[in-house]
């Protein structure tokens, strides 16, 4: 596409251009550019003028020709015919250019160039690469902002995900099966001045003799795929194997107290649980998991939203095909989600969990506050629990519903709500309602039990068997904390 020094002069016409989301805002005001996001251009296009910031907001904002002339002030000092040929630009008609690649800025107002043009609608190449999308977004969102030496991005497409990984990464490898995907990724660290070590193969190939501290991936999940195929999309595996390869390979990969961050599809199959079948991915030593599934889709639904998305003409015999592929299986469902793994010494700690509700953003600050509760967990048992001294976390309510009965009100159920955090909600009984009322951070459990045996008039001990596995979800959920 373009060799250094074109990319260096990409980067400074840019840069002249005032192209951003900054210099927008201040050009044009916030309002255009909003109405602009929902395709609605009709402010953008009484404000844009023919200076290299209109020319740059007509070209890949609103996805409009302008003149060749234009176009080659504009991107001063890339030639033109550098632009034409290398496809950031195609010729129109009666000497027009057009954008041939997308622009999108990420949550750094850093530039991204990728396949993904304004207003993108039908069939894309079978090599597209994608730009700043949901599912981009979301791996962002999840990824755990440790200082780390090293990092690896698997399936890097464009390089958006890894440009942000330096701000907390000494050294970032990404790889990807599609060489255009690599050629974007050069450009997008070339022009926004990020050092970053590209990889060609399927992927751990080209790291196969290596460990990393983080290793993300939003690697083509998609399921059971017929016809020709986007590299983009289809795992090219069978069933939602892609998702176990890397879950089987996080052990070997990670480097101690390392962390794999990856999206996945996984199958619902009629008669199992989907949580087991995750599970199952995992070795029994050495990984502590979250496995989180934000959404589920039927196979008709999933198959058109996969069709739309890659602008297949959805043929019917396709179609047939794909949808044939889950019956056979009896697959009911498709779940989507993401998956964090943790490297540790010992039996692996696996959790699977549907949340699908929103939660306090970001995501990768629930990771880290899920990872801490595991790892308290793992190191007490029920004997050590007794000394510990609990507390409620912050913005935990108690909620109760009640009916008016001969007496008064009648509490039916309780439950607890977390509004900080997961926002989980779960239904608690009497005897837990009263235990956490005392959780002060002050007291041991051991004397709180005591107490409470004494006011149900019950056995300390049968009492405590009775609350354990309850005290300890309540921990893992985030509602109590262990103050010592």
């Amino acid at each position: 596409m373009l060799n250094t020094d074109e990319i260096n002069q990409l980067r400074e016409a840019w840069r002249l251009s005032g192209y951003d989301r900054y210099g927008q805002i201040s050009a044009y005001g916030g309002r255009a550019l909003t109405a602009a996001s929902r395709r609605d251009y009709r402010e953008l296009l009484d404000l844009v003028e023919n200076d290299a910031l209109g020319v740059w907001t007509t070209l890949f904002t609103m996805g409009l020709q302008v003149p060749r002339h234009e176009a080659q002030a504009a991107l001063h000092p890339l030639p033109l015919a550098v632009a034409l040929r290398s496809g950031l630009l195609v010729e129109g008609s009666e000497d027009v250019v057009r954008a041939g690649w997308g622009l999108q800025f990420d949550p750094a107002n850093r530039a991204v160039f990728s396949d993904q043009l304004p207003q993108m609608s039908g069939v894309r190449r079978t090599d597209h690469v994608l730009g700043l999308g949901g599912a981009t977004k979301l791996l962002g969102d999840i990824t755990l902002r440790r200082e780390v030496p090293t990092a690896l991005e698997i399936g890097t497409g464009c390089g958006v995900h890894a440009l942000s990984l330096p701000s907390h990464v000494g050294r970032v490898t990404a790889t990807d099966l599609n060489p255009r995907a690599l050629d974007f990724a050069r450009i997008n660290a070339g022009v926004n001045e990020i050092e970053l070590e590209l990889l060609q193969g399927d992927m751990f190939e080209p790291v196969s003799e290596r460990q990393f501290d983080l290793i993300t991936a939003n690697p083509p999940f998609v399921i059971a795929t017929p016809g020709q195929g986007w590299t983009y999309r289809d795992a090219g595996r069978e069933g939602d194997s892609l998702g176990a390869e890397l879950a089987a390979a996080a052990r070997s990969k990670l480097r101690p107290g390392g962390v794999m961050q990856f999206l996945a599809n996984w199958l619902e199959i009629k008669g199992e649980r989907s949580e087991d079948r995750v599970a199952a991915w995992f070795p029994s030593e050495g990984v502590r998991v979250w496995a989180v599934e934000r959404e589920q889709l039927d196979p008709l639904d999933y198959v058109r939203n996969w069709q739309r998305d890659s602008g297949d003409q959805a043929d019917p015999h396709e179609t047939a095909q794909w949808l044939n592929w889950f019956s056979e299986r009896k697959v009911e469902g498709i779940g989507f989600g993401f998956v964090t793994v943790e490297a540790i010494e010992g039996p692996s700690d696996i959790v699977c969990d549907g949340v699908s509700h929103t939660v306090a953003y970001p995501w990768s600050d629930r990771i880290e506050e899920r990872l801490v509760q595991r790892r308290v967990l793992s190191t007490m048992d029920p004997e050590t629990f007794l000394e510990a001294k609990l507390s409620l976390a912050d913005s935990v309510s108690l909620n109760q519903e009640a009916d008016q009965g001969p007496d008064g009100w009648e509490v039916k159920r309780q439950w607890l709500k977390s509004l900080q955090g997961l926002r989980y909600a779960d239904e608690i009984d009497q005897l837990m309602v009263t235990l956490l009322a005392s959780c002060n951070g002050q007291v041991p459990l051991r004397l709180q039990i005591e107490l409470l045996a004494q006011t149900f008039d019950g056995e300390p001990g049968v009492v405590y068997a009775g609350l354990y596995p309850e005290i300890r979800r309540l921990i893992d959920r985030g509602y109590v904390l262990v103050d010592s």
